[in-house]
């Protein structure tokens, strides 16, 4: 029997919730998942919390950091926070993953 990777806090002050949008969801179905992650984590890092939490084979991770834009609200401007994105592409044959799992 195969040793389960063991789940680490780290693992989850790196992925930070999933991002669930209309464009994440149609990329969905070619095995691509997109979470909010922390803005100073590594693809390795990234790439090692997906398959420790959700018990899966990653093939590939790319990163979005979006700026966060300056708005107005009552005629003050503030600012939206940074955050960054990954899109982690998931192996073939790879069930969906199930958010409401562990985060």
């Amino acid at each position: 029997m195969a040793k389960a990777k063991e789940i680490d806090t780290r693992h989850y002050d790196v992925i930070l919730a999933p991002h669930i949008t209309e464009k994440s969801t149609m990329a969905s179905e070619s095995n691509a998942v997109v979470f909010k992650v922390a803005t100073d984590a590594t693809k390795p890092q990234i790439k090692e919390a997906v398959e420790a939490i959700y018990d899966t084979k990653v093939v590939s991770v790319n990163t979005i950091l979006t700026k966060g834009k300056t708005k107005r609200w009552k005629g003050k401007p503030y600012k939206r926070s940074d955050f960054k994105k990954a899109v982690v592409r998931l192996a073939e044959g790879e069930g969906m993953i199930d958010y409401t799992l562990n985060l």
